[in-house]
């Protein structure tokens, strides 16, 4: 009777570790599934992270590069609006 109780209890624990197997290499597929999703997401040469950070890299540039020169037409446009200030009172006091 102590036998066939061990082996009913050997057949349970072992249809038990069955399912838990099944639920893992569930998982794993599914996690497989995920990262070449990611993968794809990533490095899709027209449409991936990278592609839309390099749009945006050069999208960066071109701000950086019209607020440099706006800044260069502020500082003239500035300094001739001094200027010009300058001569009138100096015209205005002689």
């Amino acid at each position: 009777m102590s036998d066939e109780n061990s082996v009913q209890k050997l057949t349970i624990m072992m249809a038990d570790m069955g399912a838990k197997l099944q639920v893992l290499l569930d998982k794993h597929d599914e996690l497989a599934h995920n990262i070449s999703q990611i993968k794809e997401a990533v490095y899709h040469p027209d449409e991936g992270l990278y592609a839309r950070l390099s749009k945006l890299d050069a999208r960066l540039d071109s701000l950086e590069s019209w607020k440099a020169n706006n800044t260069r037409v502020i500082w003239i446009v500035g300094a001739t609006c001094l200027g010009l200030i300058i001569n009138s009172a100096w015209g205005s006091l002689f």
